[in-house]
């Protein structure tokens, strides 16, 4: 029997298997276990082991385990010290010798290893730790001109020095193709050797390949790597991965896992704990991959892409056309596979200028074609991502290329798809993950590479056809034009959301559902509508390029600062004369002169075009043409300082208004009659600008307490505006601010805050000789944020 301190039965002190073969480690811990009156799941469960494991190591199936495995073993089964250590050796005698880590084969004294050890490994069949590993998987060689990435580089470079070995290091980098993700990972690696002296290892998983390179197969790779003969890799995958797991958790080695096709692949080749770092490249976002560190590549900025050209083609090349190397960069799209493939080409060719390059580059048919350079096409990158697509995928890249502005909704292109608007957007969500688009910097817009775009609109042409695609444009530009009238008719006074001549809307589901939308709507889509006017020109439909033209104009008075507005309106015009409707073509020149004279501050062609609308009106006998082709006149006179002249055509133009009905006419004759006051002031004469400004603003006012809408406040806005401008000009300083403030109060009530900022600046004047400094400053620092915003602000409307 057993001794109370003695749970084996064997006398202390005896040496147990002191010089045993390896064979008799598994016969010494089975008669250990035995003696100690343990089953195997209950050894197991106090040593910490698996079952699966316990029983291969009495089998015989691995007879050296790890040093710690062995010392687990000896507490479970309460063995002495010299016990202990007898079954530590009988364990170390099954462990193979070490042999250089680039051998194939072990030498013939090893060659009896027993599964699950490796020549040159630790007790578990891997290369020490501190011992560098050797391998096919070594790091190829950093590219020696590789530039920027500045920022993901530290961030990559903290993750790797703040080490947590519950966590280990999990970076994945990713983007569209031709970002140089690879490029990025090695140098990082190159970079950070010094961190990680176990070794550094590159793994290409071959994500782009019809057949990517199965999990199992990559652990294979990576066990031999870190120095696993082949015959002691485990068949399955999942003992791979934990015989993986357990041989890095200790070493500090950097892997790149390159090229990684989705999340399946790469779990089972991440660390469970340990400091090594992996750093995984992607063209997808792999969204379902947890605990990792994101870091998303983007284009270069266009100070990186010349740095990039002249490091690859010779900074005194690039310097000597520095805006010819700009425009390279720009067409190359800030690429870096692009910018590399034209630096390359100018390498091989020292004689040839960069403006040469930039001209074949800038006929877009070839482009793609000429950014080849050997084996380096960014046509290929493109195609090895497109082929993987799922066929709705690949149609929405395809019909992707057809939209017109810079990003663009699942909406939009659901209308050149022809899909329903949510599938649109799933397939889309589907291309940004797998780099191909990106999302906009506004939320629920995407945007397209130009590159990526060139390849989808050959793909377009070679999967569709140019039937098809002419039949998507037109059906796209179809619904486009019927929704902008749509939005357009909601800031018409004569009645919001009526269609032509008053019609309701003939598609009530294009129509946005608020003001705000229709507005919002036509800001942001305005490139697809204004090219899908263009198209329907060119295509003849000159009715609907008419009708569209009509239901916009009220709406092209809230952005002034639009240049589209010159051109949507001469192609109105040109459409009205080609179905020879006159009364339409004296409409729309009405409407030209306008945007010339106040969007475009054209004022002499503005004012010929308006003369050719009054003697076009007057011919055929419609005197609201008339009268607003008066009131144009009067403008483009003012601002060319003929105040008497713009005076007289004025009070003509109110004089005709006012035998007109109609809310337009009304609108007309105040508008008109304000001019008349502006043209009083500026000729030296506010007393009877005061006069016929405060009349003006009274008429509004009654209508604004009757039917308050978004133009009754724009005009009471702006009369009290002019009721400043007069009170200032006669210095009754504490009546202008009483009048400016009522007229921001009335721009806010129209939802049109974008037009204040005259007011807030002639505001802050009056502040200023009120000696109230501080609220002044606070105000035209104000006006002088709207004056710089994106895309200008401020302004005046129709006839003023």
């Amino acid at each position: 029997m057993a001794s109370t301190g003695n749970p084996t039965g064997i006398p202390a002190g005896v040496p147990v298997g002191s010089s045993a073969p390896a064979d008799d480690f598994c016969l010494m811990l089975s008669r250990l276990r035995v003696l100690a009156g343990l089953t195997q799941a209950e050894l197991a469960r106090a040593a910490g082991v698996s079952l699966r494991a316990l029983g291969d190591m009495e089998r015989g199936r691995t007879r050296g385990p790890q040093r710690r495995t062995v010392q687990a073993l000896a507490a479970a089964l309460r063995l002495d010290e010299e016990q202990a250590a007898a079954l530590d050796r009988a364990a170390r005698s099954g462990r193979p010798r070490r042999t250089p880590a680039h051998a194939e084969d072990p030498p013939a004294e090893t060659s009896a290893a027993a599964p699950g050890s490796a020549p040159g490994t630790d007790p578990q069949g891997g290369a020490a730790a501190g011992e560098a590993v050797h391998s096919a998987l070594a790091l190829p060689r950093d590219i020696a001109d590789f530039t920027a990435r500045d920022e993901a580089l530290d961030r990559l470079r903290s993750l790797a020095e703040d080490a947590d070995p519950a966590h280990p290091r999990i970076v994945l980098a990713y983007g569209q193709p031709g970002l140089g993700k690879t490029a990025f990972a090695l140098h990082a690696a190159h970079t950070l050797a010094p961190l990680f002296p176990d070794g550094q290892l590159s793994l290409d998983l071959r994500g782009m390949a019809p057949t990517p390179l199965a999990p199992r197969e990559a652990l294979a790779q990576c066990l031999r790597a870190i120095g696993v003969a082949d015959r002691s890799v485990p068949a399955g995958t999942e003992e791979r991965a934990g015989l993986f797991r357990t041989l890095v958790r200790e070493r500090r080695l950097v892997l790149i896992l390159d090229n990684a096709a989705d999340e399946a692949q790469v779990r089972p080749l991440l660390p469970g704990s340990g400091p090594a770092l992996t750093i995984i490249t992607s063209r997808h976002v792999l969204p379902g991959l947890e605990s990792v560190h994101r870091l998303p590549l983007d284009v270069l900025a266009p100070a990186e892409s010349a740095a990039l050209l002249a490091r690859i083609a010779g900074r005194e090349r690039i310097a000597a056309e520095p805006e010819a190397a700009g425009e390279l960069a720009r067409l190359c799209g800030h690429l870096p596979l692009a910018l590399r493939i034209a630096g390359q080409r100018l390498v091989a060719r020292p004689q040839q200028p960069v403006s040469h390059l930039v001209r074949q580059l800038a006929a877009e048919e070839y482009r793609l074609d000429v950014l080849e350079a050997g084996d380096l096409r960014v046509r290929t990158a493109f195609a090895l991502s497109y082929r993987k697509l799922p066929a709705a995928a690949a149609l929405v890249l395809r019909r992707c290329s057809l939209t017109a502005g810079e990003d663009f909704t699942a909406a939009t292109v659901a209308a050149y798809a022809g899909l329903p608007g949510r599938q649109t957007d799933r397939q889309l969500e589907l291309l940004a993950d797998a780099g191909l688009l990106q999302a906009a910097a506004t939320p629920g817009r995407y945007r397209l590479h130009d590159l990526v775009r060139l390849y989808a609109g050959e793909r377009l042409l070679a999967d569709d056809g140019r039937e098809a695609a002419d039949a998507a444009r037109e059906q796209a530009g179809d619904r486009l034009l019927r929704r902008a009238a749509a939005a357009g008719r909601r800031f018409d006074v004569e009645g919001a959301g009526a269609g032509p001549s008053g019609a309701p809307d003939p598609d009530p589901a294009t129509a946005p559902e608020t003001l705000a939308d229709a507005r919002r709507w036509l800001e942001e889509e305005h490139p697809e509508w204004l090219a899908a006017l263009r198209r329907a020109h060119g295509a003849g439909r000159h009715q609907q390029v008419v009708d569209t033209a009509e239901a916009m104009h009220w709406f092209s008075d809230s952005l002034l600062h639009w240049d589209v507005w010159a051109e949507v309106f001469q192609l109105s015009v040109d459409s009205a004369r080609a179905v020879g409707d006159r009364l339409a073509q004296a409409v729309q020149l009405n409407y030209l002169a306008w945007a010339h004279i106040i969007c475009l501050h054209r004022y002499r062609p503005g004012l010929a075009v308006a003369r050719e609308a009054l003697e076009l009106a007057r011919r055929i006998g419609d005197a609201q043409q008339e009268a607003w082709a008066l009131a144009y006149c009067a403008t483009a006179l003012r601002r060319l300082l003929r105040h008497e002249e713009a005076i007289e055509a004025y009070r003509q133009a109110a004089e005709v208004f006012a035998t007109l009905a109609g809310r337009s006419a009304e609108v007309g004759r105040v508008v008109a009659l304000r001019c008349v006051g502006a043209c009083l002031r500026e000729s030296g004469r506010p007393r009877e600008a005061l006069e016929t400004h405060r009349l003006v603003l009274a008429e509004v006012l009654d209508w604004l307490a009757d039917s308050p809408s978004h133009m009754t406040h724009l005009l009471a806005a702006f009369g009290a505006h002019e009721v400043g401008l007069d009170r200032s000009a006669l210095r009754q300083w504490p009546e202008a601010e009483d009048a400016y403030r009522q007229a921001l109060r009335h721009f806010e009530d129209a939802g049109q805050p974008d037009s204040m900022t005259q007011t807030l600046t002639e505001l802050g004047t009056v502040l200023i000789e009120l000696d109230r400094a501080d609220e002044a400053r606070e105000l035209l620092t104000t006006a002088l944020a709207d004056l710089t915003a994106e895309g200008g602000r401020g302004g005046h409307r129709r006839a003023g």
